[in-house]
């Protein structure tokens, strides 16, 4: 087994979006080959929707037994069902209602409107991932983990300067006071990340240039949470040439 970080750098976003859609089929295609089920969690943002949507867009698409996949989030903002600001939504639009999924294979975080209150909803996604726990683990070894990151560094709803990224117990928390609205959110926390196979980080634009080199500098996970993410096997930054203005030449893959 190897754990490897990468930093692959494509020209622009729509590179970078095609890019990570066709490595995904391959990778999901390659997988299903030798095991029954893929579990991916997946991410919001503009880069994340671009790359579903490019999944969408691509023959080779219709190549996978999507029946076979299982659909997660890496966090998730408390906002009602069905509203515009909810990356289940993004995802669903961009991507799965355009697949043949069964409806016990998309995991969403409850909503704000589901009679929970912020904390059970974590709870309740913390027992939906112990239902497919894996390794002794209460929750799935994920496949593939897409995870954008923010300039100040964050991932899923794990910001600087604050508890969550050191959160270990438990594989959910209920986000307050958010500095990126709305305040109220519920996240994976770090272990769960981490105990995944890859972590794939898609970036783009110029805002993101100095959270990934001080990531891969080596900053504290605290000042850039990015920097204490890493996959079992293999952890990829997938970013576009302005993202990839800090990272020194040394660390810059030539191929996957």
């Amino acid at each position: 087994m190897t754990n490897e970080r990468r930093v692959l750098v494509h020209p622009d976003k729509s590179a970078l979006a095609g890019s990570v859609a066709a490595r995904f089929i391959t990778k999901v295609l390659d997988l299903l080959d030798v095991q029954e089920t893929v579990h991916v969690v997946l991410t919001g943002g503009s880069m994340g929707g671009a790359v579903l949507e490019a999944v969408r867009n691509s023959p080779a698409h219709t190549s996978i037994d999507w029946s076979r996949v299982h659909f997660w989030w890496g966090d998730e903002r408390w906002v009602p069902d069905g509203d515009a600001e909810r990356n289940d939504r993004q995802s669903r639009e961009a991507l799965l209602d355009s697949l043949d999924l069964p409806e016990g294979h998309v995991h969403p975080f409850p909503a704000s409107d589901s009679g929970l209150s912020l904390d059970d909803a974590a709870t309740a996604y913390a027992n939906e991932l112990a239902r497919f726990g894996m390794d002794g683990l209460p929750h799935p070894v994920f496949d593939i983990v897409f995870l954008g990151v923010g300039p100040d560094g964050h991932i899923a709803s794990l910001f600087p300067h604050r508890s969550g990224i050191q959160v270990v117990d438990r594989p959910v928390i209920a986000v307050r006071q958010s500095p990126k609205p709305p305040p109220e959110r519920l996240s994976l926390t770090r272990p769960v990340i981490n105990a995944s196979q890859r972590v794939w980080l898609v970036l783009a634009g110029a805002d993101k240039a100095s959270a990934l080199g001080l990531a891969l500098a080596g900053a504290s996970r605290d000042e850039v949470p990015v920097a204490g993410i890493k996959g079992r096997r293999r952890t990829v930054f997938f970013v576009d040439r302005d993202a990839a203005a800090e990272v020194p030449e040394a660390l810059i893959a030539r191929d996957y």
